[in-house]
C-alpha cells in the first residue's frame, strides 16, 4: 500500500454568528461542527452528532428543511453515524444554530461520544449507556481543551444483543454485568488494552485521567501515543484487566425484532446521502405510522423505532421510494461516494452517476470483498481508509487499486475512457476468478501491473 499523500486544505472557522474568523492551525480532518464549521467545495460543512445518536421524526425534519434553505438541500450519515449537512453558507450557519436549539436538538461540545444506536430499548442492555455518557459530559466539560485531537473517539457499549464491538475508538467503556464496567484504549472490543474495571463512576473518573494524560503530552495526541510506562502509573492493576466485555453485533439495514417482540427497521440512504426534499417526504411517513424516533448509527445508516411490526412493514416498502435500502446485501453499501461534481465545487465528476454506472455494468465486483471510494477530488473526504479509489482529477480519473484518494494512482484514465476502464476490470475478474475466490482475492492475487496492463489494452 502506498504511504498516504494529502496535503493541508485551506479551511476558515466559522462563529456562531456566521462570521468567518482566523483559523491558522486548521487542518483536514477536524471535525466541523455548529461552533466551527469547515469549509469545502459546496460551501460549508456542519457536522452534528445529537445527545444519545437518537432525533425524533419532527426534529430531523425540522433539520432537512433547514438543509434546503440555508445550505444545498444535502444531508449526509458519516461512517461514524454524524449527521451532516452540507452547502452552507457564513450568514447562514447561525440559522441553522438557531433552528436546532428551537427544536430542542441537545449538541454537546467536546469529543463525541458514540453509543450503541439501540441503547435504552435493546432489552439485553447490561447497563445504561445513557448513564455513562451524562457522568462523561461532565468529565469533558472539565478537561475540554483545544489540546484534545479532533477526531478522538470515545464509545459507551452497554451491551445486549446490539452493539459495537466492531468498531475502534480511542476510549472505550464497556458494560461488564449491572454494576461494573470496563474502560479500554485503542482498538475494537478484541484488540482494546483494558486499563480499569469498576463502577459508572471510576470509568467516568478513568475517561478523565486518560484526556488529562492526552493534553499532557501534546495537542492532538491520541490514546496510542500514552507510553505504557505511563499507564502503569496511572493505572496500577491495569495488568491483572483481562475482560474485554460481551461481543454484541451492531445490526444493519432490515427489519430487526428486539427480543420483547418490538420491532427496528434500520434502512441505509444510497450512497450514506439524502436529499432534504426525499428525506421531508420520508419523515412525514415515519411519523404518520407512529414511529418514535430515528436513531443515527455507524455505517452511514439510520433505524426507526417506535412502530408496530406491521405499521414497520409499511414503512420498509414506503422507504424505497424516497432512496433507502433496508436490503442488508445492497450492493451500493459497498461504494463510498463523496458529493460529487454538481454538489461540491472541489468535483470533477458527478459520483452519483459513475456508481450507478459501476453497479449497473461491474456486478461481479460487488461481491461484498471490494470497497471502491468514488472521489471527486484528491482530498477523499467520503472515505479515511484504504479502499479502490476512482480519484477525480483535471486530465480524467486516477485509480488507485488498493489506498487512499491522494495517493499516486496506479494508473490514469482519460474521462471519456473511464466507464470502458471499469469494464475491463469487471470483465478481467470475471475471466480469472475461480468458483471459490472473492473479486478482492482475484485482484490480488493478479497483482498492480496485470491489472493497469488490462485497463490499458485497446
Amino acid at each position: 500500500m502506498k504511504g498516504r499523500a494529502m496535503g493541508l486544505a485551506s479551511e476558515k472557522e466559522i462563529d456562531m454568528e456566521g462570521r468567518a474568523i482566523a483559523a491558522p492551525g486548521s487542518r483536514r480532518g477536524a471535525c466541523p461542527t455548529l461552533a466551527a464549521p469547515m469549509a469545502t467545495g459546496d460551501g460549508l460543512l456542519v457536522r452534528l452528532r445529537p445527545a444519545g445518536g437518537a432525533l425524533t421524526p419532527s426534529q430531523l425534519n425540522m433539520l432537512a428543511a433547514s438543509a434546503a434553505a440555508y445550505g444545498n438541500g444535502l444531508l449526509e450519515i458519516s461512517a461514524r453515524g454524524s449527521l451532516q449537512v452540507r452547502g452552507l453558507r457564513p450568514e447562514t450557519v447561525g440559522r441553522l444554530a438557531s433552528d436546532v436549539d428551537a427544536a430542542g436538538i441537545l449538541v454537546p461540545a467536546g469529543p463525541p461520544i458514540e453509543l450503541s444506536p439501540l441503547h435504552g430499548i435493546d432489552p439485553g442492555e447490561i447497563g445504561s449507556a445513557a448513564a455513562i455518557e451524562a457522568r462523561l459530559r461532565d468529565e469533558l466539560i472539565a478537561l475540554s481543551s483545544p489540546l484534545l485531537a479532533p477526531k478522538l473517539s470515545i464509545i459507551v457499549d452497554g451491551g445486549g444483543r446490539f452493539g459495537l464491538s466492531g468498531l475502534s475508538a480511542d476510549i472505550r467503556v464497556v458494560a461488564l454485568d449491572a454494576g461494573r464496567w470496563l474502560v479500554a484504549i485503542n482498538g475494537d472490543a478484541k484488540t482494546a488494552k483494558p486499563v480499569c474495571i469498576g463502577s459508572g463512576d471510576d470509568a467516568a473518573r478513568a475517561v478523565g485521567q486518560l484526556l488529562a494524560m492526552l493534553m499532557e503530552i501534546g495537542k492532538n495526541s491520541r490514546t496510542r501515543d500514552i507510553g505504557l510506562l505511563a499507564l502503569r502509573d496511572v493505572f496500577p492493576a491495569m495488568e491483572a484487566q483481562f475482560a474485554i466485555g460481551p461481543h454484541s453485533q451492531m445490526p444493519g439495514p432490515g427489519l430487526h425484532q428486539l427480543s420483547d417482540h418490538s420491532p427496528v427497521l434500520g434502512l441505509r440512504p444510497r450512497f450514506g446521502q439524502m436529499k432534504a426534499s426525499d428525506l421531508s417526504r420520508f419523515l412525514g411517513e415515519t411519523e404518520r405510522l407512529g414511529a418514535a424516533e430515528i436513531r443515527l448509527a455507524p455505517g452511514r445508516q439510520f433505524f426507526v423505532t417506535g412502530c408496530s411490526t406491521e405499521e414497520a412493514k409499511a414503512l420498509q416498502t414506503a422507504a424505497k421510494e424516497y432512496g433507502f435500502s433496508s436490503d442488508p446485501n445492497d450492493p451500493s453499501a459497498n461504494i463510498a461516494a463523496c458529493a460529487g461534481a454538481g454538489a461540491c465545487a472541489s468535483g470533477f465528476y458527478e459520483t452519483r452517476m459513475r456508481a450507478q454506472h459501476l453497479l449497473r455494468h461491474s456486478p461481479v465486483l460487488f461481491d461484498g470483498s471490494l470497497t471502491f471510494h468514488l472521489s471527486g477530488c484528491s482530498k477523499g473526504c467520503a472515505h479515511p481508509r484504504p479502499a479502490l479509489a476512482l480519484t477525480g482529477m483535471p486530465s480524467g480519473y486516477g485509480i488507485v487499486l488498493s489506498g487512499h484518494a491522494g495517493d499516486s494512482p496506479d494508473a490514469t484514465i482519460a474521462g471519456g475512457e473511464i466507464d470502458f476502464a471499469i469494464e475491463k476490470l469487471a470483465r478481467l475478474v470475471g475471466k480469472n476468478k475461480s468458483a471459490d475466490e472473492s473479486a478482492a482475492a482475484c485482484l490480488t492475487r493478479l497483482g498492480p501491473q496485470t491489472i493497469v496492463k488490462a485497463l490499458k489494452q485497446e
